[in-house]
């Protein structure tokens, strides 16, 4: 039998604690946090997010938080805001201050400074009746019974808390904001979630070669066309005309050759996937992906607004952008 592992309970004794906590912090929502979120959504400056020692690292997620859901937002902090850095808030600016006990000096200062410049001020910290929860304007908080480490010393559950209620006040002002799936990839141009909200067909298959056969050319122009072209595949678009007749695929290829012996008089025409599955280039990639991956093919012919053919979109197009 395997003896019990003081790592293992240890682990699970801190989620445990940690996860108590979040549940209870659910009951903290209440009037108070609705006054915060107000005043930050009615701030016509900036959220001066500040803090010291771990509150300090919460504050710059919190801050980064913010920035990419839409609440201009930046990071002051504490021992700097009292050495000159105070400077940086602006008359509209709000400012977050978070602190486990709300008794930390420079905190407390800062709360003074702030009171002086006629900024309203939020306190995330643990007890209302701190010293900062009592300066403050707003109050945001995050009660715990205990820090999640054996010593009940380390900042664990406290910060876990700070983060999760940090989450809680972005995502409520992005409820208010209206910030859409496509505000969200604005502020995520370079990430693959922004690339699924923003990059189009028309962005990706110019870079493609332009595959073309008629419907008479014959097996080996076809094979010569397919493989110039590097794409698996050729467009067969009708006689005189730039829209699509059908396909020629690597697997209509195949198929051909098992059941064919006699290729001499063979055209694109008597191998060609007919009306096959295209995508408009205005598309969102992803959504072109979804069609490849519903019909288990690797490239699509791209059309235009009157139907005509501009090009194909290949699988490897959509893995080099990161969407697979």
């Amino acid at each position: 039998m395997r003896k019990p592992s003081p790592v293992i309970d240890v682990a699970r004794r801190t989620l445990q604690i940690e996860a108590a906590a979040l549940t209870n912090l659910i009951d903290t929502i209440d009037a108070r946090f609705e006054a915060s979120v107000t005043a930050i959504y009615a701030c016509e400056g900036r959220v001066i997010v500040t803090g010291i020692g771990k509150t300090a690292l919460v504050g710059k997620k919190i801050v980064a938080t913010l920035n990419s859901t839409g609440t201009p937002a930046t990071f002051l902090h504490a021992a700097d805001a009292i050495h000159g850095d105070i400077g940086m808030v602006q008359p509209n600016d709000i400012v977050l201050a978070i602190s486990r006990s709300g008794e930390t000096a420079e905190l407390k200062m800062l709360a003074l400074l702030t009171r002086q410049l006629g900024n309203p001020l939020i306190a995330m910290v643990s007890r209302p009746d701190c010293s900062l929860g009592q300066s403050a304007d707003y109050l945001l908080l995050a009660p715990f019974d205990r820090e999640a480490d054996p010593n009940e010393l380390a900042p664990t559950t406290s910060t876990t808390l700070q983060m999760a209620l940090g989450d809680a006040v972005a995502t409520s002002l992005l409820a208010l904001r209206g910030f859409s799936p496509e505000d969200f990839a604005r502020y995520h141009p370079g990430g693959s979630l922004g690339k699924q909200m923003y990059l189009r067909v028309s962005d990706l298959y110019p870079h493609n070669q332009q595959p073309v056969v008629r419907p008479s050319t014959s097996l080996q122009e076809t094979v010569l066309e397919m493989t110039a072209k590097c794409l698996g595949a050729t467009a067969v678009l009708e006689e005189g005309s730039d829209r699509l007749a059908g396909i020629v695929t690597d697997g209509d290829l195949r198929r051909l050759l098992s059941s064919t012996t006699n290729l001499v008089r063979v055209t694109a025409a008597k191998m060609m996937t007919a009306t096959p599955k295209t995508v408009h280039k205005d598309t969102l990639a992803i959504r072109a992906l979804a069609t490849l991956r519903q019909h288990s093919i690797t490239q699509l012919p791209v059309v235009g607004d009157e139907g005509e053919y501009l090009g194909f979109l290949h699988l490897h197009d959509l893995v080099r952008e990161g969407l697979v």
